[in-house]
This record gives C-alpha cells, structure tokens and sequence, in this order.
C-alpha cells in the first residue's frame, strides 16, 4: 500500500483526562496550608495512581479523534480509521500512550500531528522503527514491511538462561508427548517445580505468539495447559 509509517508519543498521558467524579485526597506531604491542615483537596484534574484514570484518559482521546472526524474500528477501539476524497486513508493505533501512523498521504498525516499537538503534549518520533518489542523495518523498492522481535528474544532466553541452548528446528516434535500424568505425584515435588518461573517463560513466548511467530502457537497451546501443576517433563 505504500503507507508512510510515524510514531508519537503522549507525555504525562494520565494528565489529560477530564474527571467525571468528585474526588478528593489528603494535602500533599510538605504542602499543608497552615492552620487548615485538617481540610481536604478536591481534584480538579487527572492525577497518577487513580485506578479511573485509565479510562478517563481513553475517553478524553476517543472524544478528540471523533472530533477530527475519524470512525472508531468496532473489533479493537484503540484503532482510528480516516478516509479522504482522493481515496486515501490514515490509520492510527494507540496503545496507552503510544501510537502508529499509518498513511500514504504525508502531508495529511502532518496535518493530524499539528492537531494531537495543539490538544496535548505530543512527542514526534518520526518514521516508525520498533513499537512495543517489535522492531519493524520497511523497504521502499521491495514494496514490503518485515517484523521482528529478535532483540526481545534475546532478553527472554538471557533472562531465563537459555541463551546457550541447543537449536531446534521443530517447535514441538513428535516425540513430546506431555501429559497431566508427568505432574508432580509427591508435595515435595510440587513446593519443587513451584520455584520453576514455568508461567513467566509461556507468557513471554505469548507475547511473540501474537506479534510475530504464529508458528509456535501449537507448542505454546500444550505448555500452556500445564502451568497449574508443572512436571519435569513440561
């Protein structure tokens, strides 16, 4: 499609929200007024560590984004879709405070830079190089985007000292046969694998499951099964 890619950024993201509710806490440590140290602050703004604030957030953005005339996806609402007479469109995809957008049309992509601008406080990254672990490079004369997750594979198997394992070239061959009957079958066995990080590594290799390597989904779909009651063999 030939789509120009660029990353923003949100600064004090959970600032921006508007608050619905009547809230109110305790004066700031080392800020009391004197002789009303007994009286209380009623927030007039979002403020870090509201469990609300997440979603104020999101409903202050959603609002800004109908309001310049983009249409919310109905299968994943962090995502905006904008179409232009000319028969071009821009897509921006926001995950809490980043975004991804894409568009042929740069000059209409500069244009909704200058409003998330003028709206909050913005962060230009400029051309998209890697987004939440995935690096993404994109070749112009070969018409195509490749995605990466190497470096966050890397820090995976270090973190969990496998970085000198021996290669396979079957995810789960077919000699692994892994069953419920390979779980511990003593309390000493189970406190055991209990200390085994077994559910942080499935998680990890989820993570990569999704974004970039769909053909580990069977093998990561066994693993998964047995993260409650872990055996040796799992």
């Amino acid at each position: 499609e030939e789509l120009h890619l660029e990353q923003l950024d949100v600064k004090t993201t959970f600032l921006h929200g508007e608050l619905e509710d009547d809230l109110y806490m305790y004066q700031p440590y080392g800020y009391e007024v004197k002789g009303k140290e007994r009286l209380v602050c009623k927030l007039k703004k979002s403020l870090y560590g509201l469990k609300q604030v997440p979603r104020q957030w999101y409903m202050k953005f959603d609002s800004f984004m109908q309001e310049q005339g983009y249409s919310r996806c109905h299968s994943d609402h962090c995502m905006y879709i904008k179409k232009f007479l000319d028969g071009s469109y821009i897509i921006l995809c926001l995950y809490v405070d980043d975004m991804l957008v894409a568009g042929k049309n740069m000059q209409e992509i500069k244009v909704l830079k200058k409003q998330l601008g003028e709206s909050f406080v913005m962060k230009d990254l400029g051309a998209e190089k890697q987004i939440l672990g995935v690096i993404i490079t994109q070749n112009w004369k070969e018409r195509n985007i490749v995605l990466s997750q190497e470096e966050y594979i890397n820090k995976v198997l270090e973190r969990f000292s496998m970085q000198d394992a021996k290669l396979v070239g079957t995810p789960l061959a077919g000699h692994f046969k892994l069953s419920k009957e390979q779980s511990p079958k003593t309390k000493e066995d189970r406190i055991q694998m209990s200390r085994v990080p077994y559910s942080s590594v499935v998680g990890s290799l989820m993570y990569v499951t999704v974004c970039t390597k769909p053909d580990i989904s069977h093998s990561m779909g066994v693993v998964s099964r047995f993260m409650s009651d872990l055996g040796r063999e799992h």
